[in-house]
């Protein structure tokens, strides 16, 4: 007895290491960067600076030093607003807020540190660079906003998919709420539906076993946003040879939030076709709720948790002649 006890804390203890690593893995995608280099007044660089980058929404901070070169580079952070600042003894600190990182970018920062009191900050307006100038991949950020505002057919996923350069739509009309029974049959420069493929956090979420769908389909209300890498994207995520659909789950915040919606249609809203004498029957409700916040209040170093749950409901009846 004592011997399978012992054989089962030790594979819960191997479950938990394989876990983590994994997730190390994974965590690659589905994150930003951030990049640049610290200069003086007159373009010379400044090694030893140190660069702070701090979460707008949670408070959480990286920080780094720049190297001879005066360059600085942060990685693995996770998608939103960031507020940056630089130090070095001599010079003012300098602060730039509200840096946009999109999910899956290399977001460019260049810095300039006058001379003066470190006690002395300066705002800076540099601006981020909107070019990738990091690597060649090609594609789009759908933000949480539009995905919360754009008007879709089913509230699904796969409709957003194709709001792209070189995506071709091949769905249907109507998308059914599902996973693996929706359609993601959408082309990207002339590949297969088949061959893109779906990420949730960095993780996989593809059912590999049928036409390349999600496995698990998130609540379009609880994703902060996605991007669309449709070619020319890193060798860390070679898992497909089409697309790539990376998405991020919403995350709680220092302030609380919670919120609840419900999306329908009806075939009482809808017009007759003039070639059928009765309307077919339509009843599909999507509702659910999103609570998010920090536990416990008031922390220096709080956790924060996000929970969402969506209801979908689908009457459908068949056409009438």
């Amino acid at each position: 007895m004592r011997g399978s006890v012992r054989t089962t804390r030790v594979l819960a203890v191997l479950a938990l290491a394989w876990l983590i690593g994994t997730g190390h893995v994974f965590a690659q995608a589905g994150t930003a960067s951030l990049r640049g280099t610290v200069t003086d007044d007159q373009g010379g660089a400044l090694p030893g600076a140190t660069v702070t980058a701090s979460s707008s929404a949670t408070g959480a901070a990286r920080t780094t030093v720049t190297d001879a070169s005066g360059v600085y580079q942060l990685l693995a952070l996770p998608p939103g607003a960031y507020d940056v600042k630089v130090e070095l003894s001599g010079f003012r600190t300098a602060v730039r807020q509200q840096v946009t990182l999109a999910v899956d970018s290399s977001s460019k920062l260049d810095m300039t540190l006058q001379i003066g009191s470190l006690s002395e900050t300066v705002n800076v307006t540099t601006e981020v660079s909107p070019l990738n100038t990091t690597d060649a991949s090609l594609g789009n950020v759908i933000t949480g906003q539009q995905l919360s505002q754009l008007a879709s057919n089913g509230r699904s996923l796969y409709t957003m998919v194709n709001l792209t350069t070189g995506a071709s739509n091949l769905q249907g009309d109507f998308q059914t709420p599902t996973p693996v029974g929706g359609d993601a049959n959408v082309s990207f420069n002339g590949n297969r539906p088949s061959h893109n493929i779906y990420l949730l956090d960095g993780g996989e979420n593809l059912d590999r076993g049928g036409a390349g769908t999600f496995s698990v389909m998130p609540s379009v209300e609880a994703l902060a946003e996605f991007r669309i890498l449709s070619s020319n994207y890193d060798a860390q995520y070679g898992l497909s040879s089409a697309a790539t659909m990376t998405t991020v789950l919403k995350s709680g915040t220092k302030t609380f939030h919670a919120s609840a919606w419900e999306y329908l249609r009806n075939d009482w809203l809808d017009a007759r076709k003039y070639t059928q004498p009765v309307k077919p029957t339509l009843r599909f409700n999507t509702y659910g709720l999103n609570v998010g916040g920090q536990a416990p209040f008031g922390k220096d170093h709080p956790t924060f948790f996000f929970y969402n749950m969506e209801w979908r409901k689908l009457r459908q009846g068949g056409p009438q002649r």
